[in-house]
């Protein structure tokens, strides 16, 4: 399994993402049977959220871990917090008591790293310090991130925060590519050209932030995955004939075309099911040519200049 640097940190971690979020919709038994899978081929990182499956999600995994052979400083576990139902919420208390209840679902005494899940406007940078200061002075929490956030929310919290925010998830695929779009079409009026996100890819880069890639399989809001989606025909052949000559399934590709950018990126899979895992992880060796990476950046709907 391909190995990158979390962040500024020197840890090694696998650049496949073990995305926990669906872990509630399968049996205990399987629950176990894909944890150990992921392990036995090479993934060490475990992604989960205080609001997955309501709490259901880390509460699986931590009985899991208990009930397996799995040892705890093998895993690197994540987690987040900051969404309450009808609201975000990063307040020091919300905080520390999500953090709380994780460790106590996950049966741990740490967590590698908490990210902040999504932003809050109404956030209080000095209470978010206050937080992350209490949490790793208790060694509750040894790494800090964020997900979803642009560059100024991000230096709007390095104000305040004393430690380095280590890792942004942000959503980026075949089919969600604008984070790079706007710095393709750089000095040109069409819609790709339009700057969302503030040019947080280069900002990443500069800063050594991790960018987790979430939903890498997914279209639109939400709407469905585009492989072996009948929408997109021409998209899905041009995928099984790289995918074929890589001698690697067209999930597999999916996830080398994201881990074949420099900025050294991890892929979050969500998958439920053994042999796409087998899939994702031995695609995650391919290091795709610049021709085969832009032609499918093209026929996903793109155009070059």
């Amino acid at each position: 399994m391909k190995k990158i640097k979390f962040g500024t940190t020197n840890e090694e971690v696998s650049a496949v993402v073990f995305g926990c979020m669906r872990i509630n919709g399968i049996e205990e038994k399987a629950a176990q049977s894909i944890v150990e899978k992921a392990v036995e081929v090479g993934i060490n990182f475990f992604d989960h959220a205080d609001i997955y499956g309501k709490g259901e999600c880390e509460e699986i995994f931590g009985r899991v871990l208990k009930n397996s052979s799995l040892k705890r400083e093998d895993l690197w576990l994540q987690t987040k917090c900051g969404i309450r139902p009808g609201t975000f919420d990063f307040s020091k208390e919300h905080i520390i008591s999500s953090v709380e209840g994780s460790l106590k679902r996950l049966g741990v005494d740490h967590l590698d790293s908490l990210l902040l899940h999504r932003p809050d406007t109404l956030m209080e940078p000095e209470e978010i310090a206050a937080a992350f200061d209490q949490l790793h002075q208790e060694g509750k929490v040894r790494y800090f991130g964020v997900s979803n956030q642009k560059p100024l929310q991000i230096e709007l919290l390095k104000k305040y925060v004393g430690q380095p925010l280590q890792a942004n998830q942000l959503q980026f695929g075949i089919k969600h590519t604008g984070m790079i779009d706007s710095g393709i079409y750089v000095n040109m009026t069409n819609e790709p050209s339009v700057d969302h996100d503030g040019s947080i890819l280069e900002y990443s880069r500069l800063n050594d932030m991790t960018i987790q890639a979430w939903s890498p399989y997914q279209y639109g809001f939400f709407e469905g995955v585009f492989l072996d989606n009948d929408k997109f025909p021409e998209l899905n052949a041009v995928l099984a004939e790289i995918a074929e000559k890589y001698q690697i399934t067209k999930n597999g590709l999916a996830s080398a075309w994201i881990l074949r950018h420099p900025a050294k990126m991890q892929v979050i899979t969500g998958t439920m099911k053994e042999f796409r895992i087998e899939e994702i992880a031995a695609a995650a060796e391919i290091n795709l040519s610049r021709e085969d990476w832009y032609k499918i950046y093209e026929v996903a709907g793109n155009k070059l200049p």
